[in-house]
């Protein structure tokens, strides 16, 4: 069931034990669709599903997947930040960015 939705792109189910058994499911909180409804390029779009897929991205991730420039990786990755869809950890050359997580 997880490699399914794995594949399909949805989040993992996360399985708790407590004192009855249940399973939480999440929703694609980032589906391609929406990433275009919000304007975005399409490679903030493509950088939003590597995010998605491996959990983070960083500036040199970015460039290569886009093949752009330090400095225009920084300002896409920073036009993320600013619309609220990813947020920055750490500092200097080890800042990654991970997903804001919305309410749908």
């Amino acid at each position: 069931m997880v490699e399914e939705m794995k594949k399909a792109g949805l989040p993992a189910p996360e399985f708790k034990e407590e004192m009855e058994d249940s399973v939480d499911l999440y929703k694609d909180i980032y589906p391609e669709d929406y990433l275009n409804e919000l304007g975005l390029s399409e490679r903030q779009i493509a950088g939003m599903l590597q995010t998605k897929k491996h959990g983070h991205i960083t500036n040199k991730k970015y460039r290569e997947l886009a093949g752009l420039s330090d400095e225009a990786a920084r300002t896409d990755l920073g036009d993320l930040v600013r619309r609220g869809l990813l947020e920055p950890r750490g500092k200097g050359r080890n800042v990654h960015y991970v997903l804001v997580l919305r309410q749908s």
